[in-house]
């Protein structure tokens, strides 16, 4: 093993997120981690926000994250695919959440289960965290879904927090002016870049060997410049994978110290094989043809008598005169005079009808407007939702109980009540366009008025 050779105890450049090899060289990747955190034990925020090129440490910040909470305050789903449907995906963060499969199959079925879980998890003191990795594969549809997710929390705090960590274009997605409503709603928005300079990226060379057990860098200065410049400036997964490689080209040749030409081999060898995949096509060389000796003096000769370009004027032949145009007259044609019709004598007036004598205007009485009727009350029982009037049940020794109780309890009842009118009630679902979870809040809202003391 090259780590023997190189008096390691692990491999120190190994492109897996171990906090453990954690180098705080890196700025954007520190404040990224603080902010989150304060926005998860603190800052009180239903969604924060992560984003950056491939390669910057978005999955290692998020496994610093996890690392730095105390997991007795929280339940903890951590989703690192979420290219799936909106109900997969829920079926995944509870299973999470449960620690067991899942076995709900229904969108309705599997939103009670998690408004459930969500008033479980704050009896039991705790928060649930739903960290989403590689979000950039989340689809627009799944995104709006977790907005609308989001409306499940309490009157005074939230009950989750959702982190979102994904490339540039989930920043893309997120910017578009149709997610407004869940681009408002994102409590910390962080981006990770590259490592800023030469020297901070020797400082992660040094001390990633260093927690790897080593007690010195074999990595000249030279040879820090050059994983500065093959690593695109900065990248650490490509400081990483390239450094790595000089470390066994350095234990299969026996050198003593990794130099500055040993990278460019290895970063070379990359740029090769990272390059445009279509070659471009060589020119034909065309033979050159032999000219004699003899030939060549009557050039040289030619060249002298015959003035330069500037000074001898070009002798262009006039044009040929055109062919005379042969003209073929045509006799003239006789146009007959026009013939003037008389005009037509004019057509008598119409006979005028005298006008009818006037009618006496008698003016109807305008009848007093009778009283309105006030209108009747609407039934306690029915609501209108989505346009449709629908009957909610709310039954006597239920209405006794929320009254004297706090209202998180009271919203606990009227989430299940609420889930059991949609059931109820196909017709509000039916619509393929209707999403079923603003239904469900428009319920709650009404129910939890009707539960108020």
């Amino acid at each position: 093993m090259y780590t023997d050779y190189w008096g390691l105890k692990k491999p120190p450049f190994d492109n897996v997120p171990d906090p453990s090899m954690y180098v705080e060289s890196h700025a954007s990747v520190e404040n990224t981690i603080a902010e989150t955190l304060f926005a998860i034990e603190e800052g009180n925020e239903c969604l924060t926000v992560i984003v950056g090129d491939v390669g910057l440490g978005k999955t290692l910040s998020l496994r610093m994250i996890l690392d730095s909470l105390d997991h007795s305050k929280y339940k903890i789903a951590f989703v690192t695919n979420p290219d799936m449907s909106f109900v997969q995906l829920l079926k995944e963060i509870i299973g999470q959440l449960t620690g067991k499969q899942c076995e709900r199959r229904g969108k309705i079925d599997l939103l009670e289960t998690f408004n459930k879980l969500l008033f479980e998890t704050i009896d039991e003191g705790k928060k649930v965290l739903i960290f989403i990795d590689e979000a950039n594969a989340i689809s627009p549809a799944n995104l709006e879904s977790l907005r609308l997710l989001t409306n499940m929390q309490d009157d005074t705090r939230n009950l989750f927090t959702i982190v979102l960590a994904g490339q540039m274009e989930l920043a893309s997605r997120l910017e578009h002016p149709k997610r407004a409503n869940l681009f408002q709603r994102i409590g910390t928005y962080n981006r990770i870049n590259k490592i800023e300079s030469e020297e901070l990226v020797k400082n992660y060379v040094e001390t990633r060997v260093k927690l790897a057990g080593g007690t010195g860098s074999p990595f000249t200065d030279d040879a820090v410049h050059w994983l500065w410049e093959y690593s695109d400036h900065g990248v650490p997964r490509l400081v990483n994978k390239i450094a790595k490689l000089c470390l066994k080209a350095g234990e299969t040749n026996q050198f003593e110290t990794i130099t500055g030409d040993v990278v460019k081999q290895i970063g070379e060898r990359f740029e090769k094989l990272t390059g445009p995949a279509i070659q471009k096509r060589k020119s034909r060389e065309r033979p050159t043809p032999q000219v004699s000796r003899e030939e060549i003096v009557t050039e040289k000769e030619r060249k002298k008598k015959t003035p330069p370009k500037e000074a001898r004027a070009e002798h262009v032949a006039p044009p040929p005169p055109p062919p005379p145009e042969t003209r073929i007259e045509e006799p003239p044609v006789e146009v007959p005079p026009p013939t003037v019709e008389p005009p037509l004598p004019p057509a008598p007036p119409p006979p005028v009808e005298p006008p009818p004598p006037p009618r006496p205007t008698v003016e109807p009485p305008v009848p007093s407007a009778p009283e309105a009727a006030p209108a009747p009350p609407d039934e306690p029982d029915v609501a209108t939702i989505a346009g449709f009037k629908i009957k909610i049940d709310i039954p006597p020794h239920v209405l006794e109980q929320t009254q004297s109780a706090n209202t998180e309890h009271r919203r606990k009842i009227a989430g299940v009540l609420a889930a059991q009118t949609l059931e109820k009630n196909p017709q509000l679902t039916a619509s393929p366009s209707v999403d079923p979870v603003s239904i469900w809040s428009e319920i709650l809202n009404v129910i939890l008025k009707r539960l108020e003391p």
